[in-house]
């Protein structure tokens, strides 16, 4: 897809993420500048770590950094999830100890949310912790796994069951790597965008319903100003829920909890798919699944319920997962982070912008939710799902 703006480019926006480690989430357009300000004076090395569908770009980031005067290197990792592995972890371990890489030195991760998840996560355990830059190229990475400073990688046993805290040292959010981003993956990642919207902020909601055929359309067709000045709106809001969050709670010990609506049964069926959905499919499911068993409870409202179905269905996300998986899903869940011994918890709405937690639901109350997103036929392999 091209980009067919004709604005001048703006001067970018800066979201501040506070805490121990306060940092700058970027948000603009051509953006490379930015980075040796993030680095810091006392970096000399610096790893470039990215999969292989963006070498050409991180080529461009490599002599970039070298013109600029560091010492940089490259490192190639799998696609998506094949990444996050303690195999390419090792490897990458490897780089960083032949080339001398000390505690002031850094990592650039340049790529979606596996890249960033992966980079973040040897950055935090090489030295006990080095610094980390992160340039995320896809929607999903811009809004939710760049920003907040977790990392980890998965097991066979689970998604992000191994894994710490690390904040970054910043992130820059080049919007223009949008512009060739295929519909789907962009879909994708708004299933985070609209996530926050439910959980914090109903203007980006409103943004969605207003625009949902161009935004579920991306990359069929020319994008406008019009279309680009909205993505960019839907960033920064989505971008600054979740600095607001994970500037007060880190380590998620309490509020930074609502950023994982949808996602305890988002990430089961991720399991149950061995990771062949795409993350924003599944979350998407799991808002549903939410937004059931918030109504069931008696928490929530049924037209804030079928708003959930509108605003992602509107977008081509699923909204139904096969009724035959709904044992293995429950296995699967009961291994989430969030589960305390044996008590499943849910991070459930009262209302749009309210959220709250629901401990421990009574198990037909469970399986009463799952049949209300039940398809009788197995689910189908969409582009959005694979």
């Amino acid at each position: 897809m091209s980009d067919q703006s004709t604005a001048t480019n703006p001067a970018p926006a800066r979201v501040r993420v506070s805490g121990d480690e306060p940092y700058d989430v970027v948000i603009g357009r051509h953006l490379l500048g930015e980075l040796p300000s993030l680095l810091g004076q006392q970096v000399r090395r610096v790893l470039v770590v990215h999969p292989a569908a963006l070498a050409t770009t991180a080529e461009v980031v490599h002599e970039d950094l070298k013109a600029s005067g560091y010492e940089a290197y490259v490192a190639e990792v799998p696609d998506a999830e094949e990444a996050k592995t303690a195999q390419v972890a090792a490897f990458l371990w490897g780089v960083l100890g032949q080339a001398d890489f000390t505690r002031s030195d850094a990592i650039v991760t340049v790529g979606g949310g596996a890249t960033t998840d992966l980079g973040g996560f040897v950055a935090a355990t090489w030295l006990r912790g080095i610094r980390v830059v992160h340039v995320p190229t896809t929607l999903l990475a811009m809004v939710d796994a760049a920003v907040g400073g977790k990392t980890g990688i998965n097991t066979s046993e689970g998604k992000n069951l191994v894994g710490s805290f690390h904040p970054p040292a910043g992130v820059l959010c080049d919007l223009a790597a949008l512009g060739s981003l295929g519909r789907w993956d962009f879909v994708a990642g708004m299933a985070e965008v609209v996530k926050t919207g439910f959980i914090a902020d109903e203007r980006i909601l409103e943004l969605v319903e207003e625009n949902s055929d161009d935004l579920g359309a991306w990359g069929t067709r020319p994008t406008t100003d019009a279309t680009w000045a909205v993505v960019t709106e839907l960033v920064e809001r989505s971008v600054a829920v979740k600095a607001r969050v994970v500037g007060a709670d880190l380590k998620e010990s309490g509020l930074r909890e609502i950023l994982n609506y949808g996602h305890t049964l988002g990430h089961a069926v991720e399991l149950t798919e061995r990771y062949q959905w795409r993350h924003g499919a599944a979350v998407s499911v799991g808002m549903v699944f939410a937004a059931e068993l918030a109504r069931l409870a008696g928490k929530l409202a049924d037209d804030v319920v079928e708003r959930h179905r509108s605003i992602l269905g509107s977008l081509g996300l699923p909204l139904t997962y096969r009724g035959d998986r709904w044992e293995q899903l429950l296995s699967a869940m009961r291994r989430d982070k969030k589960t305390r011994g044996d008590l499943l918890r849910f991070v459930v709405l009262d209302d749009v912008a309210r959220p709250t937690r629901l401990e421990g639901p009574d198990p037909t109350l469970l399986a009463a939710a799952y049949a209300e997103i039940s398809a009788d036929a197995p689910a189908g392999r969409g582009p959005v799902a694979l």
